[in-house]
This record gives structure tokens, sequence and C-alpha cells, in this order.
């Protein structure tokens, strides 16, 4: 990305985002990185433009502020009531003593996450979450491969001329974190986290907020009150087959990968418990796993549909760890799992770690 002079524009919703930052920083001059070719002309950037604050309180950090996911000039997307896609991504990242510019990474980052947007359609909304599928600063050790949303705890919604826009803070955390919300909820972990960390400032060199045991006890405690929010997974290794015995009947077998098996494991807790679904998806089938007192298992083409009761569920969960091996229900004798040892790959396709 280069610098852009930015000084002549005088659009609407890109005035709305300066005046909104203006409220904070007065006539602090940005940093600002604009794109070298527009997006709509082949350009490789969607982000017509990024601005980064420099801040000191509560700690040294960057305040990166997109402009691209909402209309930034006359209004252009047919509905009204939103500007775009009805937000732009803020970030803050902890400064170092000597950086005099934000992070390249951290710009990248937010374009990447633009790339996704633009080409799939997809948004995010506060409460969304997402895995990096490694350190979101590429190339480094960084234990931070996850990330959740949140409202920029400073910059308020505001309604522009072409519609409303939402500041939504991109923070960074770690991989066990995330399974965390997955057990829980982002909303409520991310209150929790808030205590430890100020205006959810990303820290690329932190460890995992878990290694705190208050903290640890707090999201338990949540989570067993709450339940899971989380109604689906994804699981590369799912898969499941119907065997059919001429003098036992029907059984039933589950295969997981054992990367997340204590993840499925926990969230199926949560969700059982409170009398919620849970769907497993695979590459190729689904398990949808829903309360009934009277367990039960059903085939729908490519879905296996099993009906468990609390008592199996917790059997389950105590189950599934992140280690390979096979288990047949004690509560449920027609449904056996087995979980399978999962690779984890770089993006190069090699493999980095074996789990289970």
């Amino acid at each position: 990305m280069c610098k852009e002079d930015k000084d002549e524009v005088q659009a609407i919703g890109w005035q709305a985002i300066d005046d909104a930052l203006k409220k904070i920083y007065k006539d602090q001059e940005p940093k600002h990185y604009g794109t070298m070719i527009p997006y709509f002309l082949g350009g490789n950037d969607p982000l017509q433009g990024i601005s980064a604050y420099e801040r000191k309180e509560p700690i040294p950090h960057w305040h990166i502020v997109t402009y691209g996911f909402s209309e930034l000039y006359e209004k252009e997307w047919e509905d009204p009531d939103y500007s775009g896609y009805g937000f732009e991504l803020t970030f803050r990242v902890k400064k170092q003593d000597s950086d005099t510019e934000p992070p390249n990474w951290a710009l990248n980052f937010l374009q990447n996450i633009a790339r996704y947007v633009f080409s799939t359609g997809n948004y995010f909304k506060a409460g969304h979450y997402l895995n990096a599928n490694g350190p979101i600063a590429a190339g480094t050790d960084s234990l931070i491969g996850a990330i959740a949303f949140v409202e920029d705890p400073e910059l308020p919604s505001m309604d522009t001329q072409n519609g409303r826009v939402e500041f939504l803070q991109v923070v960074g955390i770690t991989v066990d974190e995330e399974d965390t919300i997955k057990c829980w909820n982002s909303t409520e972990v991310l209150k929790v986290f808030s205590k430890y960390m100020p205006l959810y400032i990303t820290d690329l060199n932190r460890d995992s907020l878990l290694n705190n045991e208050e903290i640890k006890i707090l999201i338990e405690k949540g989570a067993e009150r709450d339940g899971s929010s989380t109604g689906t997974l994804f699981n590369d290794k799912l898969s499941w087959k119907e065997n059919k015995g001429l003098f036992t009947g029907k059984s039933y077998e589950i295969t997981i990968g054992a990367h997340q098996a204590e993840t499925i494991g926990k969230v199926l807790k949560g969700r059982i418990l409170k009398d919620r679904p849970l769907t497993l998806i695979g590459k190729e089938s689904n398990i949808i796993i829903t309360y009934s007192k009277e367990p039960a298992v059903k085939v729908d083409e490519n879905d296996l549909e099993l009906m468990i009761s609390k008592e199996t569920a917790l059997e389950i969960a105590s189950e599934l760890i992140p280690k390979e091996k096979s288990f047949t229900l004690n509560t449920m004798k027609k449904v056996k799992f087995n979980i399978e040892k999962t690779e984890i790959r770089d993006q190069e396709g090699k493999v980095v770690q074996v789990i289970g």
C-alpha cells in the first residue's frame, strides 16, 4: 500500500467517517494509506483507504480504521437503511516504542478480510469470530491465530446520508480463546477479557488469557449457566456410516478429527443440556444432534440425526479428547465413535503438527 493525499476528498460517506474520528482525535493528522489502483479497475486491494491514529492511553497503540466497506461517495446500493455492507472495521494494535508507522501486517490483514467480504458477499457483525488458520501476522510465531468482532468501544454507530454505518473492531485472540467462545458466546467471553484487554487492543506477544485462573473460572461458570451459542461446527474428518448386521441389526459409526474433538464435546454439552440442537458439518455429510428423552437414530440421505438424552451428551463429552481412539456408547449401544489423528498444515501444505 502507499500513502495517499486525501485533502481533496469531500465524499459524503468518507467525510462522515472523518467527522466521527475527529470527535476523538481532534486535530491529529492520521497516517493514511490508499490504493494505487482502485479495486473496481482491477486493483488488488478492495479498501480505498486505511487510516491509523497514534494513541498513548490506556497503553500505546495504533487505532486503525478502514474506508471502503461502506459507501464512501454517492448512494449506489439499493438498501436505503445501510451504507454498503453497513460497517467499517477498526483495529487497535499495540504500538512498540520504536514504531513510527503502523505495522504492515495489520494493514494487509484488513485488506485480506476485505477480499473475503467482497468476493463472497458475506459480512460480519458484533459477536462473530473467525479462525485465521495460523498467526494473524503471517511469518510470526504469535499465539494470536483467530479474531472476534465487537462494537468499537469509542466509535458508536452513525447514520449517514448513505445509510447506517457501524464500526466493528477486530480483536486478535488465541485459538484456545476462540474455542472458549464456541463453548459459551463471543459477547460474554470478550466482556470477561475486557478487564485484561483494555479497549480490546491486540498484542501479538501476549499469552492466552485462559492461563489466568480467575478468567478461566468466570468463563466456565458462564458457559455452565448459559450454555453454548454455537449451533454449527465444521470438522474436516467428519463422516458416518450405517452398518447392517444379520443378527445385530443396524448400528452407526461416527468418525471425527482429534483436533476439534474436545471442543465438539464441550459445545455438545452446552447445547443438549439446554435443549438446543447442534449440527456437525463435514466435507460430504452432516450429523444433526438433538435432545430427546428417548434416544434414537435417523438417516436422511447424507445426514445422520442423533436424538440423544442429556445422559448421553455427558457421556460423549467425557469421551471426546484430542487422542486417536474408538469407543462405543454405554447409553446407545448401537453408536460407535472413532477419533482420528489430525494433521495441521501451513500455508504451503507442509505438515507442522499432528494431533492425536
